[in-house]
């Protein structure tokens, strides 16, 4: 996808340097562009926790090239528990976005049979590289498969469709495509008119910060809306379609997004708007079968709620939005049941938030 015309991927390595990553720093946009330097595991985790790189298969490959760069750094000891617990370092960095551990669990049984390999860490970085040209192959086909309920609607209308999303599920969030928002780039490409509605995505705005300016990049007619107003939308039949992203989902189709993609769900259901989740199959947790009561769903930091960033022409800064003495309550996911899910739209196509469909496109995870 593209930033001022030119393409970019959320994440490179430095004028092909192989100890130093390169990511676009999503803390700034969309009012700076800036590059940030992951050269450590450390840097790896903090890009990770404070948010720097976002978005499930971004995170998992950000930590898969901090597992590289844990090993090109290894100095010496114990090499195996150094490594291990490398892994469980990262891991720890967000805990509901299974994407991570999946990377990291590539990473490490790679690692392990490998390290005695002539050119091992050659080998490392292009498993690296390999995790994050999948993922950009899966986004892509999320988006062949997305287009096609895309294109049913405006067969049917003949007119505009219109789209709501949560949160930040674009290119910015994996490396290119996205996952909800590969369909409407698909469609838009293809000149089918979309427009889409941005839920503003409180408290870290990445609807209104970064999929309004991917968007806007693209070309992409968008509205920005206060996260209460997608209901009164849906009454008023100015919503064709809910497409949202997934940071976990599990083997019985509950999904883990953004925290108030529950309650667009619920306002779906009862205006019978079509929900579709995009995720690539890294995101599937097929360990898992209660989505309420074994997902673990991350607090983050109270500052988050109780400041608000915001451009001043010149500077990014923040400020009070609550009074000093006013406790924070920061969920950073909530989950959405399978039953309110139209369907799940994967790299290897459409399946029903059900355990039996999902397993007709995944047959190598049946027991």
């Amino acid at each position: 996808m593209k930033i001022q015309n030119k393409h970019y991927q959320t994440i490179w390595l430095k004028n092909e340097t192989p100890e130093i990553i390169q990511v676009i720093d999503q803390r700034k946009l969309p009012f700076q562009f800036e590059i940030f330097e992951i050269k450590t595991v450390q840097d790896a985790f903090f890009a990770i926790k404070e948010m720097v790189v976002r978005g499930a298969p971004l995170i998992g490959v950000t930590a898969a090239y901090g597992m590289y760069l844990a090993v090109l750094n290894f100095g010496e000891g114990d090499f195996e528990k150094y490594i291990f617990e490398k892994a469980d370092y990262l891991k720890s960095s967000r805990p509901t976005a299974v994407n991570l551990a999946f990377a990291v669990d590539e990473m490490l049984e790679f690692i392990i049979k490998n390290k005695i390999q002539r050119d091992f860490k050659k080998m490392l970085l292009q498993k690296a590289n390999d995790l994050k040209e999948t993922e950009i192959e899966f986004s892509s086909k999320i988006g062949d498969f997305g287009l096609k309920i895309i294109e049913e609607i405006f067969q049917r209308k003949k007119q505009t469709v219109n789209i709501l999303t949560h949160c930040n599920a674009g290119w910015l969030a994996c490396i290119d495509w996205g996952t909800a928002t590969a369909p409407i780039y698909k469609a838009h490409l293809k000149g089918i008119p979309v427009h889409v509605w941005v839920d503003e995505t409180r408290p870290r705005n990445q609807g209104a910060r970064l999929t309004a300016f991917e968007l806007g990049e693209e070309g992409v007619s968008h509205t920005i809306i206060p996260d209460n107003t997608g209901g009164h939308l849906m009454q008023h039949g100015l919503v064709d379609l809910v497409i949202v992203g997934s940071d976990r989902t599990t083997a019985t189709g509950d999904i883990a997004n953004k925290i108030g993609t529950y309650l667009k769900a619920l306002a779906a259901k009862d205006n019978n708007i079509p929900f579709y989740v995009a995720l690539p199959s890294s995101t599937f947790d097929f360990t898992i079968e209660n989505g309420l009561t074994e997902i673990p769903i991350e607090q983050r930091d109270p500052k988050e709620v109780a400041e608000i960033e915001g451009w001043t022409g010149s500077e990014i800064k923040s400020v009070r939005l609550i009074p000093e003495k006013s406790g924070v309550a920061n969920y950073g996911f909530d989950v959405t049941p399978a039953r309110l899910v139209s369907g799940l739209i994967t790299e290897r196509g459409i399946c029903k938030g059900e355990r039996e469909s999902i397993l007709n496109l995944f047959p190598e995870k049946r027991k």
